[in-house]
């Protein structure tokens, strides 16, 4: 009876001692990182590049409209971190007390895009959209896609927005948009500048000047129920480092983090 009491005792004593990011030896820990679509060229490498720096975690991708990724985090689907296009739908979770810690990592432009094969008469400004050529403008979702609701804010601010209207064809993300004017069912369409330096079948007609919408701001942030806040911690060092930097800075986009403006 004594040593079972012993033994029970010494096992009750380990259990204490567990942590939620604790695993058997042969196990690796699962980070499940939820992040707008328009990431996808960079996170993919920046996933592989921290799988090679710690073979103890493996990052799975989950990739979508910042919208649609906020509400399945709302609704308490998995996910340990999250990377917005946009601060509207982070600063939604954060006010719902759903994220731990959180910082703006990046900016990035909006530009308009045409089918790779037009190479005469391109459009300059939001004006040149007007014209009867252009008679399917791809956009993303203003309701669900940051991109969409960039650039629904900066058609309104031009005054064209009613005027576009009819014309506009919707997104479910930014990625659908490109796919639109690539595959010439849009004549051209809204999407990131980071988005149109990697197509080969739509081309750069002209950016959008910042001042006809809100700064275009990425932040990340860790969601509070990850079962591994140790390794979500391991990641978004990592995010916010030099070696995912480069990878940002090299798709184009602007690297914005800074200690200072991280949120709790």
């Amino acid at each position: 009876m004594a040593s079972l009491a012993a033994m029970l005792t010494s096992l009750t004593l380990l259990a204490g001692c567990r942590t939620t990011d604790e695993r058997k030896p042969d196990e690796r820990i699962e980070l499940l990182v939820s992040a707008a679509v328009s990431l996808q060229r960079s996170m993919d490498r920046i996933g592989e590049a921290f799988e090679q720096a710690h073979p103890d975690i493996r990052i799975t991708m989950n990739y979508g409209s910042s919208g649609a990724l906020r509400q399945q985090i709302a609704e308490g689907a998995p996910a340990d971190l999250f990377i917005s296009a946009d601060t509207v739908q982070m600063d939604r979770l954060a006010d719902d007390g759903l994220i731990a810690r959180q910082a703006v990592l990046l900016g990035n432009r909006l530009t308009v895009v045409v089918p790779a094969d037009r190479s005469d008469n391109l459009p300059e400004t939001l004006e040149d959209l007007a014209a009867g050529e252009y008679r399917a403008v791809a956009i993303g979702d203003p309701d669900t896609v940051p991109a969409g609701a960039y650039a629904a804010e900066a058609l309104r601010h031009a005054g064209l927005l009613e005027t576009l209207e009819p014309k506009l064809v919707y997104g479910k993300d930014v990625r659908q948009v490109l796919t639109y004017v690539e595959s010439g069912n849009a004549d051209a369409g809204f999407v990131y500048r980071t988005d149109a330096l990697l197509s080969g079948a739509a081309r750069e007609a002209f950016t959008l000047p910042d001042d006809l919408h809100a700064p275009i701001r990425y932040p990340a942030g860790i969601v509070k129920a990850t079962a591994h806040p140790e390794a979500a911690a391991r990641f978004f060092a990592f995010l916010t480092g030099d070696a995912a930097r480069r990878i940002f800075e090299a798709d184009g986009f602007v690297f914005l983090y800074s200690p200072d403006g991280e949120s709790s």
